[in-house]
């Protein structure tokens, strides 16, 4: 896996973040860009390209949409992560979505996903 690819994890919870963050290291995939909000998120989108996310649904009292719609402006795969219970709008039911709490494996998938050739 190259690493120069850039992923972004929207995630407002600190220990999770740092769990995926670990995940991310364990499966020798390159450390993500972070956010803990919309707006964090945003900025990064704007800053560059990325190459994938992963975007928490519930963000504080935010929701996540505005970054999912985004991404899905520019074409970068990205997922979904809740504790559950969410409904995701009709724009974005097609995407994955993970749900805590988080298992590799899982993680794993998504992220083969989005760089498979």
């Amino acid at each position: 896996m190259p690493d120069n690819r850039r992923i972004l994890l929207v995630e407002d919870d600190v220990l999770i973040g740092m769990m995926l963050v670990d995940m991310f290291d364990a499966l020798g995939f390159p450390q993500p860009e972070q956010a803990t909000s919309n707006q964090e998120a945003l900025a990064i989108i704007g800053a560059g390209p990325i190459d994938g996310a992963l975007v928490d649904i519930n963000l504080g009292d935010e929701k996540g949409w505005p970054v999912a719609d985004a991404l899905a402006e520019r074409g970068i795969p990205f997922a979904f992560t809740t504790g559950g219970g969410d409904v995701i709008p009709p724009a974005h039911a097609h995407r994955t979505l993970v749900t805590k709490p988080f298992r590799i494996s899982q993680i794993e998938a998504i992220l083969d996903e989005f760089f498979a050739d």
